[in-house]
């Protein structure tokens, strides 16, 4: 009995041989003008190839060949079924030399020959064949819509096997991966916990790990949150103190799939409840992806409105706390196919997502997008292979530092030679280095403990952080019931912490995160310790005011300013037995009397603010301390920097 492979060579021949016998002939036989002798052949084909039975049909179609060696409607269903029994060598040929009698009779013949060369990894000459067709086919819109998603394919993958990216995934610790499917993973912005999702006899849940002494430890259940039911695709906030996730057919459900969230309290989860509307619909609605702060909800849906199949969609939490209307993430990120799993990453500025609707290498491939300067995402980049491949990949986690991504897959990543495409038992977790074109902006973090400086004890406060350069807060939240909170700061900015609470001095910080002023691979780690406000307080440390800034050299002050000083204000208002006194201070530099007029006059220009504010000035003074004070070395620009300061303390 002949193998397939040499069955496929004797296709290809018996092919080639009527390429010979065709060169001499005169006029194509078309099914309309074959003689009935030919047709009823060529109909017994057709039967047997309906029936499945393949074999039997090559079989009536090679006759029907003999008899009319051009007759080119047998050899297109010749060819066709090379293709169904995925011998695409010889369909290859047999589809070429249907060309050859006739290019202008069936335009799908090219199509078939750029899907059958896709196959064969000949995506320069699929792209050829798929552009012949488009330049043809007018009427079948379907096959059109395909061929040009196929055709951009070809072309991106031409390039992308010549040019791989940078790819050494590493399957994550046993801790976290077991014989057990391991998926969607999430890790907090400190690198400490790390959430993913596990199927335990058909039950998924989800489990959470934690870093400590150098490595992840084993992985426990979130039981809290974990039902008899299924819970996936969830994400978290960076600080670990929020979740949504998705859960499925609920009688509280609003749809088949709906978003539920759950808070982290005191070290446990609250029970979980759903979103509702707007994020909810009678559609589907899953993959959520929450932003660092908690400000935006990313997720796939198929609910009305969108450009076909799923789309990705974002809603902004309002000033009432409330989630607001949906919004589609625009035509450039979704198409008319698939866009699912987004991630968002803490520089609120990078989309990481599946599509099989954009050019890629096949299945669902992983894309990024970024924000441009009008909050609009631009067009997508592929992550490259061999990150994507012709398979499905499996949706993106990327850290906050943006060197490291988390995947999941059942492919054996780790394997090399001819085990490297293996599959595994079940799926695993795996990280790898993410190449310096597919990573977002740089990111910290500022990380707090706020408690009574006095007692220690924590307190819960209102935390506002600004970019210096924007009006409307960053972010503007409680602390928790531990007096700790955690933000992300996108780099490339220069931002201004307030902590205010009724009863205390407040309490001021400022992040230079502009390009170059800062080593972003250091969080912000602080203890704001607040001074508690009396009748008759005892003159205490100097509050100092982080984000008070004058014009270089002179005691002008810029608008970044007003921000702080409003916020000075405020408290003077509420707190109507408070006096103050404004300190002005200055580093080394210049000369001595010089640096003690600037250091009044700057003193004088907040002082003249307050007043101008309204606030009595019997309540108010001023003094210049000048380079007399230093809190640091001056020589350094660091030092210095922190000497050029502005304070207030209580006055008795």
């Amino acid at each position: 009995m002949l193998g397939k492979n040499a069955v496929s060579r004797m296709v290809v021949w018996f092919f080639l041989f009527l390429l010979c016998q065709l060169a001499g002939a005169q006029e194509v036989i078309y099914y309309r003008n074959a003689p009935e002798g030919l047709k009823k052949v060529y109909k017994k084909g057709l039967e047997a190839s309906r029936a499945y039975d393949f074999d039997k049909a090559m079989s009536y179609f090679q006759k029907a060949i003999r008899m009319e060696p051009s007759f080119i409607d047998a050899h297109i269903q010749a060819a066709s079924l090379l293709y169904e029994k995925e011998e695409y060598e010889a369909a290859e040929t047999a589809f070429e030399e249907v060309l050859t009698l006739d290019s202008t009779y069936k335009p799908k013949v090219f199509y078939s020959l750029g899907i059958i060369e896709w196959n064969q990894d000949k995506y320069e000459e699929a792209a050829q064949h798929l552009q012949s067709f488009l330049n043809i086919e007018k009427d079948n819109e379907i096959l059109l819509k395909k061929a040009v998603l196929l055709f951009n394919n070809a072309l991106f993958l031409a390039q992308a096997y010549k040019n791989p990216v940078p790819f050494k995934p590493e399957r994550m610790e046993d801790a976290i991966n077991t014989d057990m499917p391991e998926y969607l993973p999430s890790i907090t912005a400190d690198n400490r916990e790390f959430y993913f999702t596990r199927v335990v006899d058909g039950q998924e849940d989800f489990y959470y790990s934690k870093f400590e002494n150098d490595e992840w430890q084993e992985a426990k259940p979130v039981s809290e949150i974990n039902s008899l039911q299924n819970e996936g695709a969830q994400t978290i906030t960076a600080d670990g103190k929020m979740m949504v996730f998705t859960a499925c057919n609920r009688p509280d459900g609003y749809g088949s799939c709906d978003l539920y969230i759950s808070y982290k309290r005191r070290g446990r989860w609250s029970n979980p409840v759903n979103l509702g509307s707007p994020i909810n619909t009678g559609s589907w609605e899953s993959q959520p992806s929450l932003s660092a702060n908690g400000d935006a909800l990313y997720f796939s849906s198929m609910r009305n409105g969108g450009y076909g199949g799923r789309d990705l969609w974002v809603s902004y939490k309002q000033e009432n706390g409330h989630w607001g209307v949906p919004l589609n993430a625009g035509q450039l990120v979704n198409t008319a196919y698939d866009e699912e799993a987004p991630f968002i990453h803490p520089d609120n500025q990078t989309l990481y997502f599946m599509s099989d609707g954009h050019p890629g290498i096949g299945g669902k491939d992983l894309y990024l997008s970024r924000k441009n300067s009008d909050g609009i995402f631009g067009e997508p980049s592929n992550l490259g292979y061999p990150i994507n491949t012709k398979a499905h990949e499996g949706a993106l986690f990327v850290n906050l530092e943006g060197n490291t991504a988390f995947f999941a897959t059942d492919r054996q990543l780790d394997m090399v030679g001819e085990n490297r495409e293996k599959q595994r038992p079940n799926t695993d977790i795996y990280q790898f280095q993410l190449h310096d074109d597919a990573r977002p902006l740089p990111v910290t973090y500022v990380r707090a403990d706020v408690r009574d400086k006095k007692t220690g004890r924590p307190l819960e406060a209102l935390v506002s952080i600004y970019n210096l350069k924007e009006d409307k807060p960053l972010v503007q939240a409680m602390t928790d019931e531990d007096g700790q909170f955690l933000f992300c700061l996108p780099a490339n900015s220069d931002y201004a912490l307030h902590i205010i609470k009724e009863g205390y001095l407040f309490y001021s910080d400022h992040f230079a995160l502009s390009e170059g002023k800062n080593n972003l691979h250091k969080p912000f780690l602080l203890e704001a310790l607040l001074q508690a406000i009396s009748d008759n307080p005892e003159i205490g440390k100097p509050v100092r005011l982080d984000n008070v800034f004058f014009e270089f050299g002179s005691a002008v002050l810029r608008a970044e300013s007003e921000k702080e000083l409003v916020e000075l204000k405020k408290l003077l208002e509420v707190n109507t037995n408070l006096r103050i006194r404004i300190n002005g201070h200055t580093d080394n530099v210049g000369d001595t009397e010089s640096n003690q007029q600037l250091s009044e006059k700057r003193a004088k220009a907040v002082y003249d603010f307050l007043v101008d504010a309204g606030i009595p000035t019997e309540r108010l003074d001023y003094m210049g301390f000048g380079e007399k004070n230093p809190i640091a070395d001056n020589d350094t620009e660091a030092g210095r920097q922190l000497n050029r300061r502005t304070e207030f303390e209580v006055l008795k």
